[in-house]
């Protein structure tokens, strides 16, 4: 039997620079959904307990990051003696390709769920081609 053999290149990632957290405590990574229509991707990422004001999103070298923080709160004259809800902060984040319209990306955060649109670019977008008869 003859012998086949693939020729199999690796294609490196590039790599993105990031600091390392000096924050102690649990990091989560939050559910999100992701739901593509005709003219935008929307992603909805679970961020509950975390207000609006510490929510950071960054975009920087296609990679879209998501990052927040919860406090834990405190009951004046009780003593927490079990939780199953844990707070800590939040991080998230996606490699984003040539087909979302960088400019346009919108933020919205309500009852614990940021929602980001990322508009498709006019390029990307589905169009109808007419047939001409000659």
């Amino acid at each position: 039997m003859a012998e086949i053999k693939k020729s199999v290149q690796k294609q490196e990632s590039k790599a993105i620079d990031k600091a390392e957290r000096t924050r102690s405590g649990r990091v989560f990574i939050p559910a999100t959904d992701i739901i593509e229509t005709e003219n935008e991707i929307l992603l909805l990422t679970d961020m509950p307990g975390v207000n609006e004001k510490s929510i950071n999103i960054t975009l920087e070298n296609n990679q879209l990051t998501i990052e927040g923080s919860s406090e834990t709160q405190t009951l004046n004259d009780y003593n927490l003696i079990y939780s199953e809800y844990h707070t800590g902060d939040y991080y998230r984040s996606f490699l984003l390709n040539d087909t979302i319209d960088r400019d346009q990306i919108e933020a919205k955060y309500k009852n614990g769920v940021l929602q980001l649109s990322l508009p498709k670019s006019e390029k990307s977008k589905a169009r109808q081609i007419e047939v001409k008869l000659e």
